[in-house]
């Protein structure tokens, strides 16, 4: 099963139209063309959202293979009472949580190492405005990207899960509360806090 999951994880694709109900069921009665295309549809947004947490290429793709093994194994557990997707980034995310409070490495080298030129300016140019930095912004400008990357790993992991689902997956604040089992009011305390303090990473790697 295992090392099936792996071959699947290094397959390309996900924007596949399906009845999940559908296929989520025919997965639990153990029909394995099921299970493929339900790790077909999620498994690129699993493996960026735990990548964007995690900071580390290899970590992710092992979380995210732990994940499904882990969700695959415990279809008998899905009430149905949230979405599969719902449920899976659920997994998911937990996993990468946990992983990253027992293996949290703390960086001193400074941001300022790895900004360029044309990254300072942008930079520069985008904190200029008061409002609260959007990560999912600033990600889409390649020059930046990596360095939004690496200013996400020094955030506290509960902040970095909230703004990686909320700015960078675009996930409705329903959807984060249902998938980290807390309440909307702390979702949108965690996402302040969690801007804010990526905020000030950017505006202290400016020069």
């Amino acid at each position: 099963m295992v090392k099936h999951i792996q071959e699947q994880l290094r397959v390309t694709g996900g924007n596949i139209s399906i009845d999940e109900a559908s296929l989520v069921s025919q997965a639990r009665a153990g029909n394995m063309a099921s299970v493929e295309k339900l790790i077909l549809k999620y498994q690129d947004r699993i493996y960026n959202t735990i990548l964007k947490m995690c900071g580390n290429d290899a970590d992710a793709a092992e979380l995210a293979q732990d994940a499904f093994v882990k969700a695959i194994g415990g279809l008998k557990d899905f009430k149905g009472e949230s979405s599969f997707y719902t449920w899976l980034f659920r997994i998911a995310v937990n996993l990468t949580l946990n992983f990253c409070k027992k293996n949290s490495r703390v960086s001193f080298q400074s941001l300022n190492d790895e900004i360029d030129e044309d990254s300072n300016r942008q930079l520069k140019d985008y904190l200029l405005d008061k409002k609260a930095v959007d990560p999912s912004e600033l990600a889409a400008k390649k020059e930046v990207s990596g360095l939004i990357l690496k200013a996400l790993e020094k955030l506290e992991p509960q902040q970095r899960a909230v703004v990686v689902l909320r700015d960078i997956e675009q996930m409705s604040y329903n959807d984060i509360a249902e998938t980290l089992e807390i309440e909307i009011g702390t979702v949108k305390s965690r996402i302040a806090r969690g801007r804010k303090n990526l905020r000030e990473i950017l505006e202290a790697a400016v020069q």
